[in-house]
């Protein structure tokens, strides 16, 4: 069940001063068919070679995907971590902003599986992701 107290607000407001905040992103929905959010494109965030760094489209990817397992965690878990996470690589930008929705594959009780698509401010996508999560419950 989708925790009410985790809103796109909350969330946004959790990144800052974490990698999430540092590198600008926005959540822009959290719901039960998952979570979207929003990074502008700027040059902190480009490798060398100018294009956008393949560690920027991967932390917008992971984070909306972590920050759907917290809204879905279940009952008596604590925390999460990832175990497991891949990317494909299909395009890049350089200016504007990217955007990516991930969306649950798996919602378990010991993991989660989540699926992000990142797309630029055309539609075009980028990067297909996947990840696995741990669900972690307190020690007794």
């Amino acid at each position: 069940m989708l925790r009410p107290e985790i809103t796109p607000e909350v969330m946004t407001q959790r990144g800052a001063g974490r990698l999430p905040g540092l590198i600008g992103l926005e959540i822009t929905r959290i719901a039960a068919e998952g979570v979207s959010g929003r990074l502008p494109v700027r040059p902190e965030l480009l490798a060398p070679n100018g294009y956008l760094h393949a560690a920027s489209v991967i932390a917008l990817a992971d984070t909306l995907a972590g920050y759907g397992t917290l809204a879905n965690l279940p009952e008596g878990a604590k925390t999460f971590t990832t175990i497991e996470l891949k990317a494909n690589f299909l395009g890049t930008a350089t200016s504007g902003a990217i955007a990516g929705t991930a969306t649950p594959a798996h919602l378990g009780r010991t993991t989660q599986v989540w699926d992000a698509v990142v797309s630029d401010e055309g539609g075009r996508k980028i990067a297909l992701f996947r990840c696995t999560q741990m669900i972690l419950y307190p020690k007794n």
